[in-house]
């Protein structure tokens, strides 16, 4: 890992003040998404993709949960550095045109507080 950065910029492995190495258990207790080893969140399987998801609706950024928008490594197009989970995730959420009213908005509202207290 410090072979690169030091051609590229020699003297790099001299301001090197620490390691830290985490093996594939550490990572995975680390974060709940990372199963198995799978850095989207499981398989990238064609049968798990889009319109091939073994529940239809499932394959969106908006699953017919109300309220719920998928944006992680573990939703269409699966995980990567091109952002496409995020992308489609914010495209569904402009994309609704009804506001949260009565016990809906409570809850909501509830929930977003218990969040950033």
């Amino acid at each position: 890992m410090e072979a690169t950065p030091e051609a590229a910029a020699p003297g790099f492995r001299t301001l090197v003040v620490g390691r830290h190495v985490a093996g594939p258990a550490e990572l995975e207790e680390a974060n709940p998404s990372l199963v198995g080893d799978a850095l989207g969140g499981g398989t990238a399987a064609p049968y798990q993709q889009f319109l091939l998801r073994p529940i239809p609706g499932l394959g969106r950024a908006d699953p017919p949960l109300d309220r719920l928008l998928l944006a992680s490594a573990s939703a269409h197009p699966g995980g990567g550095v091109h952002g496409a989970p995020g992308a489609n995730a914010a495209r569904a959420a402009l994309a609704r045109d009804r506001p949260l009213t009565g016990d809906a908005h409570q809850r909501v509202s509830t929930a977003q507080r218990a969040i950033y207290r």
